[in-house]
């Protein structure tokens, strides 16, 4: 048997302070937080995706490890770039639409649905609805 991923279910980032580092990505991005404790925190990203942010004491910087982050358009990644430059006094990677580090070093890439095709959701979207398949509509072939 072939095995199939059909996704990843979540991304760790390090943080030398797990609640500030929540109520950032809350600030920036609208995360829902799932729970907590034991210096780490969840944070929702989709319907079984998150983000598990952990606190450690010494801060390793990373040179090319990152993760990209989805929003809806150009609208939302201009409020995230606005928030990140002006509330956070970040600076944005050049040469990239929203790519940053955070508050910790991590690095982050945010695309929106645009930059994708949104074929990759469909598979995805059939593991949340199990039981649906996409098949034709026999009376949209008679019309064709």
């Amino acid at each position: 048997m072939a095995v199939q991923v059909y996704g990843c279910n979540h991304v760790v980032i390090e943080v030398t302070d797990a609640r500030k580092a929540a109520k950032f990505y809350q600030d920036v991005f609208g995360l829902k937080m799932l729970r907590g404790g034991e210096g780490a925190v969840w944070c929702k990203l989709g319907e079984h995706q998150f983000l598990a942010i952990f606190e450690i004491e010494t801060l390793q910087p990373d040179r090319t490890k990152h993760f990209g982050l989805m929003v809806r358009d150009a609208q939302q990644i201009k409020e995230v770039r606005r928030k990140l430059t002006r509330k956070y006094k970040l600076k944005l990677h050049p040469n990239f639409r929203c790519d940053f580090r955070d508050p910790w070093g991590n690095r982050i890439q945010v695309g929106d649905l645009s930059d994708e095709s949104l074929v990759w959701l469909l598979p995805y979207q059939e593991v949340q609805k199990a039981g649906i398949a996409f098949t034709r509509n026999p009376q949209q072939e008679k019309r064709l």
